[in-house]
């Protein structure tokens, strides 16, 4: 089981998920309640119990009251900081009568929580994936939640050579299993980069039937992981002869950005926020309804995998030990970075400019 890192931020949301109904969540094992201000659509975030009951915040028939949350069962109503501010039957509120709540930031689309030691919440820390919600950008998007390990996702996501066997007639060919990567880590920042680049490549439906390209391509898959939370592909397909910019911006070639957001529910639960952007195409409604429909089969594939893993690892015999070859240098320095924010205190990570 991959320990916790507390003092970090995490995804809890899209922004579109909140809104004045009140929304729950469980982060870090940490029931939470979601909700936006009246005047100003601010989002806040409580812990989801009642301090007189543990009745759910997040559950009807708990109501907002202006930014007020009253507590569906007593009636137990606390105000954007937790604090309790009126109780039935008597005019005294008890002095720990209030409920936690958390530093929150609203960036690039996403609701960013922290859930540790709120004095060591830095919002300039946080990891950007501004092509979210940048003009000239279009994103289908969703969460699904799996039953398993946050670090089997991490693994999952940094060694792509599974395309070519859980993805194939989606995303997956031959030629990434087959082609070597490249790996950097940057231990201080929290941040692992796996490159993969092919060339004179098949083109997997994903691309073809979205694109219109025929024949082979060149492909790039360039990934950029975030510990603990963040996972960026930055992914560009051309038809073989065409060399786009490193940008992306070349007419020939197509510039598609995939992005996860791994956040630990529970002991082995993990929220899989997965989003696909893209430069081109971006009034095609017929090719927003493919992506979208396309890559949550794919997503649907991990789900089902990942599941299937857990209860897998749960029956292993005492001492197995794990085999893990050169596919897997990414995702064991995820490991590593992750295995020291909990050792080291969770030590925020350095920002990154």
């Amino acid at each position: 089981m991959t320990a916790f890192a507390r003092n970090q931020w995490y995804v809890a949301a899209y922004s579109h998920e909140v809104s004045r109904e009140l929304l729950g969540r469980t982060i870090l094992g940490e029931p939470l309640v979601f909700y936006r201000t009246e005047e100003d659509g601010t989002p806040v975030v409580l812990h989801d119990r009642c301090v007189h009951r543990r009745y759910p915040l997040s559950e009807a028939p708990t109501r907002l009251d202006g930014d007020k949350i009253v507590c569906g069962y007593h009636g137990f109503t606390y105000d954007t900081t937790g604090t309790c501010v009126y109780v039935p039957g008597q005019k005294r509120v008890p002095r720990t009568a209030r409920v936690a709540s958390y530093p929150v930031v609203e960036q690039d689309s996403l609701i960013w929580v922290w859930i540790g030691d709120a004095a060591l919440a830095d919002p300039q820390t946080i990891p950007r994936a501004k092509h979210l919600d940048s003009p000239g950008w279009t994103t289908v998007r969703g969460m699904e939640p799996i039953d398993a390990d946050y670090g089997l996702l991490v693994d999952n996501l940094l060694d792509l050579s599974h395309e070519t066997y859980l993805h194939g007639g989606y995303i997956g060919t031959p030629e990434v299993a087959e082609t070597p990567i490249t790996t950097e880590v940057d231990e201080g920042a929290g941040i692992v980069r796996v490159s993969r680049h092919m060339d004179d490549a098949e083109c997997p439906p994903f691309y073809a039937k979205s694109t219109g390209i025929t024949g082979r391509i060149n492909r790039w898959q360039d990934i950029e992981y975030h510990a603990p939370c963040l996972y960026l592909l930055h992914s560009r397909v051309a038809p073989v002869g065409v060399l786009p910019e490193a940008d992306g911006s070349d007419p020939g070639g197509f510039h598609t950005e995939v992005t996860y957001c791994i956040t630990p529910s529970g002991d082995g639960k993990v929220y899989d926020f997965w989003a696909v952007s893209r430069d081109w195409a971006t009034e095609d409604d017929e090719v927003t309804e493919f992506l979208a429909g396309n890559n949550r089969t794919v997503v649907m594939q991990d789900v089902t995998a990942l599941n299937l893993l857990q209860k897998t690892l749960g029956t292993e015999r005492h001492g197995y030990q794990e085999l893990s070859i050169n596919i897997d240098t990414g995702g064991l320095a995820a490991r590593r970075i992750l295995a020291r924010l909990v050792e080291e205190g969770d030590k925020p990570m350095e920002k990154v400019h």
